[in-house]
């Protein structure tokens, strides 16, 4: 069915907001009070979903996005619309699914931390797409395990892209693994790592050798050290490491400023770009996280750095379960599922005077949020760091004080 529609706000997911009749329609790539006409069909429940869109009224916000593989791929959400008016769509999502979701009000400034919109990844994955006895290379479409053939990335930074380029010469090129499904490069734009997420086999000594004399790397996963201003981390393959190469340093800089005093706990703390921060500001930091490898490369990372830190390998809510000793800031940068009602549950049993709370979604922040608030602790401040410029995703650092 064929609707004309008026794009009522983005929401989160990268979608317009319309309406057709007493029913929502969300509409990919428009921008808000646009008219549209697009082909709606049936989602669940009440959601109807728009496609085949043509723009009848454009906004002033609408721009020419610059990579040819925008609307096909689906690592881009944003590039029709001008990056300087992203920032603030981004604050107005985040306002209103803290309060739909979260009953979270917050009336106060919400400070948007940027840079370049463009060339700013750090870490992609490339998707082989075989075809006979050679491949391509490419990023998966939205909602989807297609593979859509691409040359390079505009989000991805030049050493990635790069890479890209000669990794598609090798694919090009017979005799290419037909074992690999997906690559990923991470890199700092002078050296590169190479990991297989996923794999059915072994690759053979011919790949890597080719690897070795192309792009430097002969194994996968060899670490890598990362700067961040004055600091230096070590990132093992299977270590997590923020994105945005122009605002990995920001970040840590951001969620310790203001902060000090006898004892702080950084939960999933990664390979330590909050705690470094943080154990200059604190007599004592603890750092806790699953994660084998990223507890080897922190603790590698604090005696690099000449910092004292206690490096916990474990679960982050059997580590809260067991532990008593009231700390007066709790750090937390979690997955995307947030921090959850156990963790939560034990943070308030120890009563931190202070709460960094980084998410990257803004629905499982609002929960989290709201299960803080019950129990005591006000939010004092909201920074939008916008980590993933061209896209959805929304990272927010919240400031809670215990009142």
């Amino acid at each position: 069915m064929r609707a004309a529609l008026k794009i009522e706000k983005l929401v989160f997911g990268g979608d317009g907001l319309a309406r057709h009749g007493s029913r929502s329609v969300f509409v990919p790539f428009v921008l808000p009070g646009e008219h549209v006409e697009a082909e709606i069909s049936a989602s669940r429940g009440r959601v109807l979903r728009g496609s085949e869109v043509q723009v009848v009224r454009r906004s002033s916000e609408r721009a020419q996005p610059p990579c040819p593989y925008f609307s096909q791929c689906g690592g881009c959400h944003y590039q029709h619309m001008v990056p300087a008016a992203a920032g603030a769509h981004k604050v107005e999502i985040l306002r209103e699914t803290l309060d739909r979701i979260g009953r979270v009000e917050w009336d106060g400034p919400v400070p948007v931390i940027e840079a370049e919109p463009f060339g700013y990844r750090n870490r992609t994955q490339l998707h082989v797409l075989h075809r006979g006895r050679t491949a391509r290379l490419g990023f998966h479409a939205a909602r989807s395990h297609r593979v859509v053939a691409a040359d390079a990335c505009a989000i991805n930074s030049p050493k990635l892209n790069a890479v890209q380029h000669l990794l598609q010469g090798m694919a090009s090129a017979r005799r290419f693994p037909r074992s690999l499904r997906v690559i990923e490069i991470f890199s700092d734009e002078e050296h590169v790592q190479l990991n297989l997420p996923r794999r059915s086999g072994p690759l053979p000594s011919r790949f890597w050798r080719r690897c070795e004399a192309e792009l430097g790397v002969g194994r996968p996963g060899i670490p890598l050290d990362y700067r961040c201003g004055d600091d230096i981390f070590r990132v093992s393959g299977r270590s997590f490491f923020q994105v945005n190469r122009h605002l990995v340093t920001d970040l840590g800089s951001v969620a310790a400023a203001g902060v000090g005093g006898k004892l702080a706990i950084d939960l999933y703390a990664g390979v330590g770009l909050l705690t470094l921060p943080l154990a200059r500001r604190f007599e004592e930091v603890l750092a806790v996280d699953s994660s084998n490898a990223a507890m080897r490369d922190l603790r590698f990372n604090a005696r690099r750095a000449g910092v004292k830190v206690r490096a916990v390998q474990m679960n982050v809510e059997a580590f809260l379960e067991g532990y008593s000793r009231r700390p007066d800031l709790i750090v937390a940068d979690p997955p995307r599922t947030g921090l959850g009602t156990r963790v939560v549950k034990h943070i308030v049993r120890l009563a931190p005077a202070r709460i960094q709370l980084l998410s990257c979604d803004p629905a499982t922040l609002a929960r989290d949020l709201s299960g803080l608030a019950a129990h005591g602790y006000a939010l004092t401040a909201l920074t939008l760091v916008d980590l993933f410029p061209q896209t959805y995703h929304i990272e927010t650092l919240a400031s809670l004080h215990r009142s």
